[in-house]
């Protein structure tokens, strides 16, 4: 049968491997056929997501984002042992709830490093000659809803992320004549570690609120990655330059 996501004989890049939303599309690539390479900080949680894998050829390296001006020597590394790239994910981030009045250099340089940095680089890496496979590719970014809707506290992480968003309007038109795709995902509240970390932070009914708030209630790292999928298969070939919602309805209403 016809699979418009087989992603039969593509090599994919996952950032943020190691848990949550990474380590979700991670698996569902991996049974979608494309070799996996996968990446984070920690080598064991790295090992446990490869041994989840489908099929073979797959390969789990630890390496650290937050050098950014290391990435792009890193990619072509890599690429000499995996050969060329068909598309990143990366899904690597840090979520930071900071009131302005506590906000400072180091805090908001540590999010912005993290969360729009290592995405610009990465693409840098990935346009690189020999880094893209002949085809073009396909880089799909991890925005937040929080590009589009306010909460208090989390004005600099909203920030981070709407820079997202508009860094891959200009990054998809230059990169059009070499058939590379460049998109965005803008999930909602999803079920990771994070979320658990929040629900640590506010009472029972503060986090039924906040679910409420999804009229679909909250997402699960497979709800993303099958977005994921979508854009980096044929099935996204002719998108480029957008950011897709995927928030059970929080910023519909």
């Amino acid at each position: 049968m016809l699979n418009p996501l087989d992603l039969n004989g593509r090599t994919v890049l996952v950032t943020g491997a190691s848990s949550g939303i990474g380590r979700e599309v991670a698996i569902l690539l991996s049974q979608l056929n494309a070799r996996v390479v996968l990446t984070g900080r920690n080598e064991q949680r790295l090992e446990e997501t490869r041994a989840s894998l489908t099929g073979e050829g797959h390969r789990a390296i630890v390496f650290d984002l937050s050098q950014t001006d290391d990435i792009p020597k890193w990619i072509q590394t890599l690429v000499s042992e995996t050969g060329p790239l068909y598309g990143i994910v990366h899904a690597a981030g840090k979520q930071s709830a900071m009131p302005i009045r506590f906000a400072n250099e180091k805090r908001v340089d540590d999010l912005v490093r993290t969360n729009l940095y290592s995405a610009i680089m990465l693409a840098r890496g990935f346009a690189q000659k020999g880094c893209h496979t002949a085809e073009g590719g396909s880089v799909v970014f991890v925005s937040s809803v929080m590009a589009f809707t306010g909460k208090p506290a989390i004005s600099v992480y909203g920030a981070t992320k709407g820079a997202l968003t508009a860094f891959v309007k200009s990054l998809a038109v230059e990169l059009a004549p070499e058939r590379v795709r460049v998109n965005c995902l803008a999930p909602g509240f999803v079920q990771t570690e994070m979320l658990d970390q929040l629900r640590d932070l506010l009472t029972e009914e503060q986090m039924q609120a906040l679910e409420a708030a999804h009229p679909l209630g909250f997402g699960t790292p497979r709800d993303v990655a099958h977005a994921a999928a979508f854009l980096l298969a044929d099935t996204g070939r002719w998108i480029t330059g957008s950011t897709l919602v995927l928030d059970g309805g929080y910023s519909a209403q």
